[in-house]
């Protein structure tokens, strides 16, 4: 088997996981891999996660053009946008996951980092998570956007959309993913609740531990 066809495989496999946990439903959600020619493959646009088939994913060239398989997911501008600004990034998930966008939605959280630190794997995994300014799906502007954090930041929100998520591998882009979404989860559901979050120092010495 050919590395492009096991990573087609993984791209497939993790669409599935996904949506059979509930973590993706109906067609939202997209998920890219960089392949070793500078080029990408990405889950086609109106797709179901939990039904990808390895042979219709999309293909683009180095450039971002469509060569290859099924019309690619029109946020193909948010996967590019991280890609380039993250050298090491080999692939990106981007999820309407249903907390994270919760909390996507709330009005006064902070903008350049809108989850507490309330777990070690939460820092660990996504660090600090700042908050993209609303555009609507599929305007252009929403790259730029992005584009201005995917430097300094591996994963973002959306704002009233959802996350979007880069990793040296697709497990990591994965992993991170569901860090988000778990720790959203426990935001929620402590609101009105004193949270005893991690200090301050506790935090430096996990980002000096595990970058």
């Amino acid at each position: 088997m050919s590395e492009e066809s096991r990573l087609r495989d993984a791209i497939c496999a993790t669409g599935r996981s996904l949506y059979d946990r509930g973590l993706t439903f109906g067609s939202t959600g997209n998920l890219s891999q960089r392949l070793e020619d500078g080029g990408w493959l990405m889950t086609p646009t109106n797709a179901s996660l939990g039904a990808l088939d390895p042979e219709r994913l999309s293909r683009l060239d180095a450039q971002g053009a469509w060569v290859s398989g099924d019309k690619p997911t029109k946020e193909t501008f948010l996967h590019i946008a991280m890609y380039r600004e993250r050298q090491d990034a080999r692939a990106v998930v981007h999820l309407h996951s249903t907390h994270s966008v919760a909390v996507s939605c709330l009005d006064g959280i902070d903008p350049e980092d809108v989850l507490p630190p309330m777990t070690a794997y939460y820092i660990m995994r996504v660090g600090r998570l700042p908050l993209v300014p609303y555009f609507p799906p599929g305007d252009e502007a929403l790259a730029k956007a992005v584009g201005k954090l995917a430097g300094k930041h591996h994963a973002v929100l959306l704002a009233n959309h959802g996350p979007v998520v880069a990793g040296n591998s697709l497990d990591t882009a994965l992993y991170a993913t569901e860090e988000l979404e778990e720790t959203a989860k426990l935001f929620l559901m402590l609101q009105g609740a004193a949270i005893r979050n991690l200090t301050a120092d506790q935090v430096a010495e996990l980002r000096k531990r595990f970058g």
